[in-house]
């Protein structure tokens, strides 16, 4: 099953992951993002990998394990 992986240190907290696919993400108190669902079944995959992609600065993203 595919999952989300997050680099906390490279996020900034612009929310387009959040605006994207707010299931999945969201962001604490300090502007990092929160990944609410870290497992992504096959129906949601394409949404939940367009929210991170739209990330600025590439700190999300959707790979298989």
């Amino acid at each position: 099953m595919p999952v989300v992986k997050a680099d906390l240190q490279v996020c900034q907290g612009y929310a387009n992951c959040v605006v994207g696919a707010p299931d999945y993400f969201d962001l604490d108190d300090d502007g990092i993002v929160v990944v609410l669902k870290a497992e992504v079944p096959e129906a949601d995959r394409a949404h939940v990998t367009e929210a991170a992609r739209s990330c600025p600065v590439s700190a999300l993203e959707v790979v298989d394990e």
